[in-house]
């Protein structure tokens, strides 16, 4: 038995991502292989959460489409010229790069709080595919304001899931887009049919003669269910622009984009904007308007195109949750060096069901993903100005590498002060982001500029 376990631990530590070192370049990918990844990624559970609490928030039908139309659009564009071009220069992952910029104790702070806030992304992730599966079996979803596990059942169904995500993590990039390649067409086919078939039950004509009116009245009607807040344009394009500031301006896409043979495959990401975070949360709003605005992902699938429906919402959270461990088990890396990603990201993978049982954090997930973007945006604000400015500005990159630092404290000092006043801005808590990233990009260069002149 122990000799079979060593030989699975070997096999599984040839499973090799360039975790520590600069990308070889024989292994670039083709663009396919990113367009196919963000599709799989962005069209994916998060979307029939998101979709649908734009309905219960009370946003208009017009404030809805400018606002998504726009605020993806910086979306892909963040991608393009923040994220990608420093990722195809060096390279390497943020945890590595950001190690030769603020040292390896910064590093090991910020990628533990990265792995945790990671881990809680996936595990919401899995309990919005557990909401279907469980439909299958009689388990109810746990009511919107849900904190604890409400069953036994639930329990059970996000243990199995976690185990089957976790499973197919591991086995790295490729895996991951392959994966992402094939079911990405599969889910977003679930998306438009569901949309389609549950329009007639909300009084749309067969000519679609009164579709707008519909969507005006009945779906994005103005009108936030009881409990929830009211949201409008700004909240929207904001929304549609931060929901993934941890992987673009927060510069997690690094190990994504350190595979691309040229910068401009930032552009892919549209492949998941458009069709997912557009056309998918325009589609979960109308599943949701038609089963009563409750949220229950995988009702709002089944009552649509039945066991498809069912099916598409599993297979949409695992390819969320799939590249999300990845990036986790990348991140522990520097955490435990001696260790293979596989065993980091089985680790991870373990810690993230476990907090899959919390329904919480899908059901809170609008708030959870604008507070995870405030936390690691200044680490991203940093890592830019030591790559881009301090060449502009003569100032000396790398001093955490050079002199053997184990803390850059301007680095540290920056990150958290950062934080501190972001969280007490006067603002709605989804455009704080756009100042704390200014003040931390000129604050650290500032400090870095004034160690210079000493």
């Amino acid at each position: 038995m122990s000799e079979r376990i060593a030989r699975l631990a070997a096999a599984m530590d040839r499973l090799y991502e360039f975790d520590r070192e600069p990308v070889a370049p024989d292994k670039l990918q083709s663009g396919g292989k990113f367009a196919g990844l963000f599709a799989g990624e962005h069209v994916a559970a998060t979307e029939f959460v998101i979709g649908a609490f734009f309905v219960l928030h009370g946003v208009g039908a017009r404030d809805l489409l400018l606002g998504l139309l726009l605020g993806n659009l910086l979306a892909v564009l963040s991608w393009t010229f923040i994220c990608a071009p420093i990722a195809v220069r060096t390279r390497l992952t943020l945890y590595w790069y950001l190690r030769k910029i603020a040292g390896p104790g910064v590093t090991l702070v910020y990628n533990i709080a990265n792995a945790f806030l990671y881990c809680i992304l996936a595990g919401a992730m899995i309990s919005v595919s557990a909401t279907a599966v469980g439909l299958l079996f009689g388990i109810p979803v746990p009511k919107l304001d849900a904190v604890l596990p409400s069953s036994a059942g639930w329990i059970l169904i996000t243990v199995v899931l976690g185990a089957a995500f976790t499973t197919v993590a591991i086995l790295g990039f490729a895996k991951l887009s392959r994966f992402a390649e094939v079911a990405a067409p599969w889910i977003f086919v679930v998306f438009v049919a569901g949309a389609l078939a549950m329009l007639p039950r909300l009084g749309v004509t067969p000519d679609l003669g009164n579709l707008w009116d519909v969507a005006t009245t009945q779906i994005w009607n103005g009108v936030a269910a009881a409990g929830q807040e009211k949201f409008g344009f700004w909240h929207v394009l904001s929304f549609a622009w931060f929901c993934n500031l941890a992987m673009h301006v927060g510069l997690s896409d690094m190990a994504l984009f350190r595979y691309a043979k040229k910068w401009t495959y930032g552009l892919y990401s549209a492949f998941g904007m458009y069709p997912g975070h557009m056309l998918a949360w325009l589609a979960s709003g109308v599943m949701v308007a038609a089963i009563g605005r409750e949220m229950h992902p995988g009702l709002m699938a089944y009552e649509a195109v039945g066991i498809a429906g069912v099916a598409g919402v599993l297979f949409a959270g695992w390819t969320t949750a799939n590249p999300t461990l990845y990036r986790a088990g990348l991140a522990l890396q520097t955490v435990t060096p001696g260790w293979p990603r596989w065993k980091i990201t089985l680790v991870a993978g373990t810690a993230t069901t476990v907090l899959a049982c919390f329904p919480v954090f899908f059901l809170k997930l609008l708030d959870y993903v604008a507070i995870y973007g405030i936390v690691l945006m200044p680490i991203g604000a940093i890592v830019f100005a030591e790559h881009w400015l301090f060449p502009l500005l003569k100032i000396e990159q790398y001093q955490a590498e050079k002199r053997g630092w184990t803390f850059n404290g301007a680095a540290l000092a920056v990150w958290l002060g950062t934080l501190a006043v972001v969280f007490f801005l006067p603002l709605h808590l989804y455009f704080r982001w756009l100042p704390g990233w200014m003040i931390a990009l000129v604050s650290y260069t500032a400090l870095m500029a004034a160690r210079r002149s000493k």
